[in-house]
């Protein structure tokens, strides 16, 4: 597997010679999340992998995530480069994938999720329950920010971008913890940051975290049609109808988890107003096997009780079903 810089070239999916080419953004996360999906990609083919870096306007800005539209603004590029023949393959962490498809693309696959769960990483071994009053969390996830509102309104809640050692490097320094998701800790091989896990019943996560989504141009989906994880896709698919049901960007106070036990989908969503003062939860479950399109089905139950119950009235949403 190698590294290079990206350039156009006449390689056209599975058709041509060469290595399939795989754009990713260039931040240690990325490479390591697109490394490993390049070499499950290499045993089950054959076929060598080349990472192509590309530059994102999430990366160079160093505005919050909410005032550039979301955590969107990092798959824009990506897909600029995979439709203009740059790479013949892109790698998005699926909960920063808006949920509307892109013309001429196609997610071919998701493999298996990593852990879904957030992190609290904390000086002095702290949990979220024995932090002194007036502590300084950052996250820069407005789901994150609403969240530490509700159960901790005397923290001060810090507005943060960088990659994950950046964040780490200020834990100690001018905040006393941070929050970040498990499975880019897991990726990076940080888990002894981790002072607290936290858990999805009391703390659901973004839809589609802990997974990765693997997108191809229109007609090249046997790529890396051999790394979809189907029980992966039916759940963050569950989860991801959610959003798109209620019309709310990827960045939206929102956390919705699904999982698959003994043959049912179980969803829940829950919608929270900023300031953590309000939110509603909605939770529904079905058979598999007993419906054409379970994650839709399921996702739509969860969507109407949710407007049904005015969640409009707490998150801005624009979903009417």
């Amino acid at each position: 597997m190698t590294l290079s810089d990206p350039a156009p070239s006449t390689r056209v999916g599975t058709t041509g010679t060469g290595p399939i080419r795989i754009g990713t953004r260039g931040s240690a996360l990325a490479l390591a999340q697109t490394g490993s999906v390049g070499r499950a990609l290499t045993a089950r083919s054959g076929v060598p992998v080349e990472l192509v870096p590309i530059s994102t306007e999430g990366d160079r800005s160093k505005e919050s995530l909410a005032s550039l539209g979301g955590t969107g603004v990092f798959a824009s590029a990506l897909r600029d480069a995979l439709l203009a023949g740059q790479c013949d393959a892109i790698v998005h962490s699926l909960k920063d994938l808006p949920t509307a498809p892109h013309p001429g693309l196609v997610i071919a696959a998701i493999p298996r999720r990593e852990d879904a769960r957030d992190a609290l990483c904390a000086r002095d071994g702290l949990t979220l329950d024995t932090l002194p009053e007036g502590s300084r969390v950052g996250t820069g996830s407005p789901r994150r920010q609403a969240q530490l509102r509700a159960l901790r309104p005397d923290l001060e809640v810090v507005d943060i971008r960088g990659n994950i050692d950046t964040r780490l490097g200020r834990v100690g320094v001018d905040l006393d913890a941070v929050i970040l998701a498990a499975a880019g800790l897991t990726r990076l091989g940080r888990l002894g940051a981790i002072t607290e896990y936290l858990g999805i019943s009391g703390w659901p996560t973004a839809p589609g975290q802990g997974a990765l989504a693997i997108e191809v141009r229109a007609g090249d989906e046997k790529l890396v049609a051999g790394l979809d994880h189907r029980p992966t896709r039916v759940v963050v698919e569950a989860e991801r109808h959610v959003l798109a049901l209620l019309e709310a960007g990827c960045a939206a106070p929102i956390g919705a988890n699904a999982l698959i036990e003994e043959g049912m989908l179980f969803l829940s969503a829950r919608v929270y107003k900023i300031d953590g003062s309000e939110s509603l939860t909605s939770s529904h479950a079905l058979y598999v096997s007993d419906v054409t399109k379970p994650s839709l089905d399921v996702a739509s139950r969860v969507a109407r009780e949710l407007l049904d119950d005015g969640a409009a009235t707490l998150a801005p949403l624009g979903g009417a079903l």
